[in-house]
Formats: structure tokens, C-alpha cells, sequence
């Protein structure tokens, strides 16, 4: 039987197990990638792994969150990124260079070639054929000192793209047409493989729009094939020599096939507060827009950007609405400018922001109050913006400039006819990047180049927590109580206020689950711990292990919830807390403040492989069974009480393997 592109690049980089849909693998890690608010706690692991330099061909650090730099905390954290990448061996990109998605694409991204990263969007440059997932720190940290990456083997499923793009339909809304029919639980447990001559009409940046969308949708990762397209595009960033041919078999087999008809599709639109609560732009139409944003790591290439621009000519931003465009990288920023597109927009009202994720995660250019923002990025869960009721539209940079100029939501294609003079602008790539001068690496500090040798700590930089190993009972009060779809933004929030301590464990776990209820880490600690109850895809979204690490550090021992999302169960793991399943039935039973005990020897029951736990409710009033889907190896992590506590024994036991886990 033929393999899938996925099935051909993880056969070339596994060390364990098979290819079979649901079980355990274990691959090679070609590349990592890890960002200012995730990254510090990566190499802080590091140090604590006792390794003394980067393992894998190629680690980049990024500087990409906060890079406003608003309090000391933000700069001392990049100078320690700084001073780890130059000892161990890492590449570092600058503040202000870009978010590390599209700077990675631009210069490291590679056909054929393994990336693990420690950001939920690391799958972007599966546009260029790379197989990339996003994971937790923890697992970066293993992966860099040169163990495998275990991940239970997904689905691979083909999504067929028919036809082409009409006009003022763009790969944004691709991707906003999956989510709507598919759901933000639709890719749970799959890699989305796109094939078809859809597929190859699409250029590079529109194929890592989709990749990195596809995260929304709950994927491990998506991925296309490579092409010519493929190779004129690394051409341009002066890697042609990286190109490696990947289609799939003949006789590939897929789990299942996706058909999308490309023809079909108009503008569409996700309305507040999901990325999966997707309609077309023209049931949205006449709702008044305060705020447009174009960027993010999802449209802030170049060729994003442009179509904005040539409809702006020779008009302006509508009097009540506010434009900015947040560029992906500062190379994207260059040629804007080298081309005079940063000035025709300037004169049409645009206000030009930093190369960052910030407004992305509520950091700079927070919507006001009782006011509508539409915005090119790939979340608009309540609150990520920076306010708490916020009413954030997700949408392509077409819909979002048809928006600023008419200061409502609507249909370009409407806008269009009434203005008579507004043509689609389609896609144009650029010819060049920094014309006339070749690659521009200035921002980029090389291994070779490293400014330090020594890890430098600030005062807001603390230890890593660990936790004892899991013995005896676990159990407690059901401490918190929470609906469908938590994500990493409710459990750890990334506003500029709270998003500063993420290299302080003690100070950032007094917020943990702060956006569902504000007393939470106060109970907890009076508690001495507890467990948290949830519905369906808790965990959903960020990578951030700090979701995982805080509760574990205010002693929470256990999760019971209908279904949890891949990256954070794993981080669960990671910190030694125990994710176990329930039904429905039993999820609407459970009261907030009820106590839960599993009455077993749970370490013992963990590692003896017990699938299915008895959990005692307020001492024997009623009971119900849990299920544990975990590899022995997960269950030795937990029984370990987390991964750096298990990798560390391994070390310390003097076995042969290397202190990571392959």
C-alpha cells in the first residue's frame, strides 16, 4: 500500500512504534521552534535536563509576544532567551523581527523536515511541505536534548480542493469554510493532508494560511504537497537548495476525503466569540465596525497585506473606524515600504503597528468597549483581545479592508458594485525580497554570532516547580465547575498584565482559571488542592504548558472532563495531573464543591495499566467510573509526577538513553 506525504515524512523519522491510526509513536525532531511567553520556561527546562547544548539540527528562539517591551520583566525575559540561545546553541531572532511562525517560514522551514514547536500554530509551515505540530515546553525541551516526540498516531485525511478561488474568495475563507462545517473539535486526533488541483492552483502564502488555521480546527497538524510553487517561493528567500519533491502515493490511502469546490465559495465571516461560528460576510452585513486589524501570523506575509493596500488607493478609512496593520514579519514590513505601500496606506488613515502577535493575545490595540473589531487573525475566543466583552470578527484581509472603508461589515463584492470603481485585487507575489540587497539576517543572531555564553536571570525569572511522584489517593473538592470549550486563554490568560510573570510560577498561578471565576487560585490554596470538572475539548487552543503547570502548582491532582484537546492533555501529563474521561451523565451530576476520591493506590493503579477508576462521591453519597487513555509510557510520566521528574530519574539511574525519552 502507498503512503500519504505525512506517512512518507514520519516513516523517514520514526524511532518507535507504528504507523497505525491511535497508537503511540515516537519520531525525530528535526527543528524546534519556541517563543518569548512559552520559551522561557523551555530552556529553564533545559537547564534543569542538565544538557549543555541543542541536539536537534536547528532551534530558533523568537521574540514575538512582548515585544513592546512595556516593563522590565518583558526585556529581562528577552535577554535571558538571549543569553540561552547563545549557550546552548539556538538561533535568535530580535524583538521586533516578527511572529515566529512567518519568520520561521521565511528562513528555516524545510520540504520533507520535522518541526515541533511550542506554539499552537507551529503547523503554518506545513504550506511548504514541512510536517510541523505544536506541543509544550516541556516536550520542546526534551525533543532539543535529543529525544523523540511521542504522539499518538493521527487520522490522515485528505481534503481535496476542486476548482479555483472566484474573485474576492481567499484562502482565508478556505479555511473558515472547514471550521464551519467541521467545528473547532473537527480535527481532534487528524492531520489534514490538501491535495487536488485546488491545491495547486494556491500559492505558498495561501497554503500557510490554511496550515496555520488548521489548528483551529483541532488538528495535530495539516500539511500540502510541494510543487514548483514550492520551489520559486524558496527561491526567493535564497534557499532554493532546501526543495524537496513530496507528493503522495498513487495508492495512498486516507481515513477519510474532505471535498471542498473552490468555485462555490464567497466571503465568509466568524462571528464572536468562535472561530467556528462561521457565515457568510453578507448575513453579517451593515453591522458597524470600530476597529479593523490586518496581520497576525495567519495574513501578515506580504501578499496578505498588498490586497489591502491596492483597494485603499486613492481612498480613505472610513471616519469612524480605526485600520492597523500588524505585519507577520519585519521582512513583510520592508517591502511594503521599499514598494511605497506603506505610505499609501498611511495617507488612507492606516496606522501601522509593530511586527508582533500582540493585539492578537490582548496586548496593544484592545477594542473599546460595546464595540465591533474585525480582524484577519485566527482566534476571536471572549476576551483574547484584551477586554473581556469583546465582539471580535474573524475574516480575510479583503472582507476586513471592504469593512474600513465603508466603517461596516460588508461583501466586498457588494462594496464593489457600489463604488464601480473597486476591482478584486487577487493575489501578487513579490518579486523580491529586500531588492537589490539580497537576504537581510540583521535581526537574526546565529549560533555562531552568540552574544552570551551564561544564562542571564532577572529577578521576575523563578525555578521550575516540580511535584512528587503520584502515590496513594488522589481526590478532593470539585473545586471549579466549567462549560464546553475552556481553553488555555480561560485557564492561563496572555494579557500584558499577567502575561509578564510567565518566567514567575508563584506569581503567575494567582490567575490561573482567573477568566472563569476570580477566586479560583484563592480556593485552591485554602483548599490545599483539589480537582476541576469540565464538559467537552477542555484545554482547547494556546500550547502554553503554564495551563497545566499553575493548577499543579496551587496542588490541583486530577481533571475530570467529557473530552480534553490534544496539546494540553499531553502537558497534563507533563505536570503530573491526571486527565480522566467522563460521560455526559456524570458531568451533570457533579456539583461544584462536591469530593471526589479515587479510593485506589493511584500511582500503583497508573502504572499496572488500570483503564477505568471508581470515584467515590462525598464519602460514598454516590459513585462513577472515570476511563485513563494514556501509553504506558504517559503512565510512567504520571506516575513520576511529570515529565522532568521522569527524565531526570532516568538520567540519574545511569541508563543508556540519552535524558530525554527516546
Amino acid at each position: 500500500m502507498g503512503q500519504t506525504i505525512t506517512e512518507q515524512i514520519l516513516d523517514d523519522h520514526l524511532v518507535e512504534g507504528e504507523l497505525t491510526p491511535g497508537e503511540e509513536i515516537g519520531i525525530e525532531i528535526d527543528q524546534v521552534l519556541t517563543q518569548d511567553t512559552t520559551g522561557t520556561m523551555v530552556w529553564l527546562q533545559f537547564e534543569a535536563l542538565e544538557m549543555d547544548e541543542v541536539q536537534t539540527e536547528l532551534a530558533a528562539q523568537y521574540c514575538d509576544h512582548q515585544t513592546y517591551q512595556f516593563d522590565f520583566k518583558n526585556t529581562d525575559d528577552h535577554r535571558f532567551l538571549r543569553s540561552a540561545s547563545g549557550t546552548y546553541g539556538a538561533y535568535f531572532s530580535r524583538p521586533g523581527n516578527g511572529i515566529c511562525h512567518q519568520v520561521h517560514k521565511e528562513n528555516f522551514a524545510a520540504p520533507g523536515k520535522t518541526l515541533l514547536g511550542s506554539d499552537s500554530h507551529t503547523p503554518t509551515p506545513g504550506g511548504l511541505g514541512q510536517l510541523a505540530i505544536g506541543a509544550g515546553g516541556l516536550d520542546i525541551s526534551v525533543a532539543m536534548g535529543g529525544g523523540a516526540y511521542y504522539v499518538e498516531m493521527p487520522e490522515i485525511v485528505n481534503v481535496r480542493l476542486e476548482g479555483e478561488l472566484p474573485e474576492w474568495a481567499t484562502a482565508k475563507d478556505i479555511a473558515l469554510h472547514l471550521l464551519g462545517e467541521l467545528t473547532v473539535k473537527g480535527g481532534v486526533g487528524k492531520i489534514f493532508e490538501y491535495t487536488g488541483p485546488g491545491a495547486d492552483s494556491l500559492s505558498i502564502p495561501e497554503r500557510t494560511t490554511i496550515t496555520n488555521l488548521g489548528t483551529e480546527l483541532g488538528a495535530t497538524s495539516s500539511i500540502f504537497g510541494t510543487d514548483e510553487k514550492t520551489k520559486e517561493w524558496l527561491a526567493k528567500q535564497d534557499r532554493e537548495e532546501e526543495y524537496v519533491e513530496l507528493t503522495p502515493d498513487e495508492d495512498a490511502e486516507y481515513a477519510d476525503t474532505i471535498t471542498v469546490d473552490l468555485d462555490e465559495l464567497e466571503p465568509l465571516i466568524a462571528c464572536p466569540s468562535m472561530p467556528d461560528k462561521v457565515v457568510p460576510v453578507r448575513e453579517v452585513a451593515g453591522t458597524d465596525v470600530e476597529q479593523v486589524i490586518i496581520g497576525s501570523c495567519t495574513n501578515g506575509a506580504y501578499e496578505d497585506i498588498l490586497p489591502g493596500a491596492k483597494m485603499l488607493e486613492g481612498r480613505e478609512v472610513a471616519k469612524h473606524t480605526e485600520m492597523i496593520v500588524a505585519p507577520g514579519s519585519k521582512q513583510a514590513s520592508e517591502m511594503l515600504a521599499r514598494e511605497g505601500w506603506t505610505a499609501e496606506m498611511m495617507a488612507a488613515g492606516v496606522n501601522f503597528s509593530e511586527a508582533t502577535c500582540g493585539a492578537c493575545i490582548g496586548i496593544g490595540h484592545v477594542p473599546a468597549s460595546d464595540s465591533v473589531s474585525l480582524r484577519t487573525f485566527n482566534r476571536n475566543f471572549e476576551g483574547r483581545s484584551g477586554i473581556e466583552d469583546d465582539s471580535v470578527y474573524l475574516c480575510s484581509p479583503e472582507v476586513a479592508t471592504a469593512a474600513a472603508i465603508a466603517g461596516e461589515i460588508v461583501d466586498p463584492r457588494d462594496l464593489a458594485d457600489e463604488l464601480g470603481d473597486l476591482e478584486a485585487p487577487g493575489l501578487e507575489m513579490g518579486t523580491a525580497y529586500s531588492p537589490g540587497m539580497g537576504r537581510n539576517d540583521s535581526d537574526i543572531i546565529t549560533p555562531e554570532e552568540a552574544i552570551d555564553d551564561e544564562l542571564i536571570k532577572g529577578p521576575n525569572i523563578g525555578d521550575v516547580p516540580l511535584r512528587g511522584a503520584l502515590e496513594g489517593d488522589i481526590g478532593g473538592e470539585a473545586l471549579l465547575k466549567m462549560e464546553d470549550n475552556i481553553t488555555t486563554d480561560h485557564i492561563i490568560p496572555a494579557t500584558a498584565d499577567i502575561l509578564k510573570f510567565r518566567s514567575n510560577i508563584d506569581k503567575l498561578s494567582e490567575f490561573t482559571l482567573s477568566r472563569v471565576d476570580d477566586t479560583f487560585a484563592e480556593r485552591a490554596r485554602a483548599a490545599d488542592g483539589g480537582v476541576l470538572v469540565a464538559a467537552e475539548n477542555y484545554g482547547q487552543g494556546s500550547s502554553r504548558e503554564h495551563a497545566a503547570l499553575c493548577p499543579m502548582y496551587l496542588g490541583i491532582e486530577a481533571v475530570f472532563a467529557q473530552s480534553f484537546a490534544r496539546i494540553h492533555k499531553a502537558n497534563l501529563f507533563n505536570f503530573g495531573i491526571v486527565p480522566l474521561a467522563i460521560d455526559a451523565e456524570t458531568y451533570d451530576r457533579i456539583e461544584e464543591g462536591d469530593d471526589l476520591q479515587i479510593a485506589e493506590d493511584v500511582g500503583t493503579a497508573v502504572t499496572s495499566g488500570v483503564e477505568e477508576f471508581t470515584v467515590s462521591v462525598n464519602d460514598g453519597e454516590w459513585e462513577f467510573t472515570a476511563d485513563l487513555d494514556a501509553s504506558d509510557r504517559e503512565r510512567e510520566i504520571l506516575a513520576s509526577g511529570g515529565k522532568l521528574s521522569w527524565v531526570k530519574a532516568q538520567h540519574d539511574d545511569g541508563s543508556d538513553a540519552a535524558p530525554a525519552d527516546d
